[in-house]
């Protein structure tokens, strides 16, 4: 018997942004699917929900990969899967695999030969890249840069180094508790000519999305507490 079929399934990066998150394909797919694999139950439920799953989600075989079950393996994750059942792939926000503990499941499909289907969905990365005006032919994410000023403050300047020298974008994160002090000391470090996008909340109410130079920003400093933010750093 042949293998299902592995879909990774983008699921709103913020509350209320089904609308700008759900393809017609996607509703399609999700309502022929009946096993899930998640970061969050509770979440994901919610989100098929919004998709606008028909089938009760009281038939639905839904397996929890968050962080507390990782310990525990992944083998019974594929079962459905070589038994030639369809399984979705679903992380908290964002699209699987990218910056998301869902790379390890995507991998291990491809070693075991199962098919692989990207479902389009929303990237903030690629969001906040695309609003940003800097290079989209050269780009790299960094994720989560060091916790230690000192060491963060390094990895900044490496950072711009590398933009400068490679005419390339550089992307990076934080946790959204820790944007304030990351982004004070990205205004302390960096070059005043230096480029910095920030892209927090996006697809909300409240989105906000802006470029300027370091200069610029020390001038007017926005408050990203507790926002998801995306940051971009751009030197030429």
């Amino acid at each position: 018997m042949p293998f299902g079929t592995l879909y990774l399934i983008p699921v709103p990066l913020a509350e209320e942004a089904s609308a700008k998150s759900f393809t017609p394909f996607l509703t399609d797919t999700v309502n022929s699917i009946k096993e899930y694999i998640v970061e969050n139950e509770k979440t994901a439920r919610r989100f098929l929900k919004e998709a606008g799953l028909k089938t009760p989600q009281s038939e639905l075989i839904i397996h929890d990969y968050g962080k507390h079950n990782r310990a525990d393996g992944t083998a019974h994750f594929f079962k459905g899967l070589q038994a030639g059942s369809d399984v979705g792939l679903m992380s908290e926000a964002g699209c699987p695999g990218v910056a998301d503990p869902g790379a390890e499941i995507v991998e291990k499909a491809h070693r075991m030969g199962i098919k692989v289907v990207p479902l389009v969905g929303p990237s903030s990365i690629l969001l906040a890249l695309m609003a940003s005006g800097f290079s989209g032919q050269s780009f790299a994410f960094h994720g989560y840069l060091p916790i230690e000023k000192a060491d963060r403050s390094k990895r900044i300047r490496e950072l711009e180094n590398l933009s400068e020298r490679n005419d390339q974008t550089q992307i990076f994160i934080e946790t959204p508790f820790r944007n304030n002090p990351m982004l004070e000391e990205i205004l302390k470090t960096a070059h005043p000519k230096t480029r910095l996008c920030i892209a927090c909340d996006l697809t909300s109410a409240t989105e906000f999305v802006q470029t300027k130079t370091i200069a610029e920003w020390q001038k007017r400093i926005p408050e990203l507490h507790k926002r998801p933010a995306i940051f971009l750093l751009y030197h030429r």
